[in-house]
């Protein structure tokens, strides 16, 4: 059942639990070693945002169906690639609680390198790589902050193709899913969103995404989808 239902349907009906289950059926085709990278990857990321909401779910619901979309949707296949996924808010969330795990040596290499240096070392230097790429730079307080996500987004993403692939299924979630949210996060989520949508929809279609041709077109669907969501919101 969890096989054939939308994952945002997994969410509503069977909750973390069904996510959880619904992920490990993905990665079932992934050779033995790769599956359990990808087991203690999601560990990993559970024990850091255990106490973490996002509106009325846990916040590693939102990471695990970027990593099954990437799966299932994206027919990804790199363990790397999913690792990042699963840990993509790591740093910007929890730099401290992974800093507390660095040498003395990644602790010399500031607050920004030193979480990325302990999942470097834990996963690989490439997962760092990805997870560095769409992670938000501090801000300069003096300019506006949504201008400087957008062009922290785009220069990124221009840098490193692979970090396309999270990215797109990070703002599929928070695009199309923003029908499952409510309040006020709803009208905010959605200006800060909907400007960036011409811009993915560029870096999916692009020649040198790793992406195959009918997935490219899966997500411009997608993205189309999520600008008619933010423009009904938006008025």
């Amino acid at each position: 059942m969890l096989q054939i239902m939308p994952i945002h349907a997994v969410t509503e009906v069977y909750g973390e639990d069904g996510l959880r289950a619904l992920f490990e059926i993905e990665i079932e085709a992934f050779p033995d070693a790769e599956r359990g990278t990808l087991l203690r990857a999601e560990r990993v990321a559970s024990r850091l945002h255990a106490e973490d909401k996002r509106v009325r779910e846990p916040y590693v619901n939102h990471l695990l169906r970027v990593a099954i979309r990437i799966v299932r949707h994206y027919q990804v296949r790199d363990p790397e690639v999913v690792v990042a996924a699963l840990l993509h808010d790591a740093v910007e969330d929890h730099p401290g609680d992974l800093a507390d795990l660095a040498s003395d040596a990644e602790r010399a290499l500031g607050p920004r390198r030193a979480p990325l240096a302990v999942l470097g070392r834990a996963f690989s230097p490439r997962v760092a790589e990805l997870v560095d790429a769409v992670t938000n730079p501090a801000y300069d307080p003096a300019r506006d902050k949504q201008e400087q996500y957008r062009e922290h987004v785009v220069a990124s993403l221009e840098a490193n193709p692979w970090a396309r692939v999270v990215k797109l299924s990070d703002f599929t979630d928070n695009g199309v899913g923003i029908i499952h949210t409510t309040g006020p996060k709803v009208r905010k989520a959605s200006a800060k969103y909907a400007p960036l949508v011409p811009q993915l929809r560029d870096f999916a279609t692009r020649p040198d995404t790793p992406l195959t041709d009918a997935v490219k077109a899966h997500i411009v669907k997608q993205l189309d989808e999520a600008e008619v969501r933010f423009r009904a919101i938006l008025g």
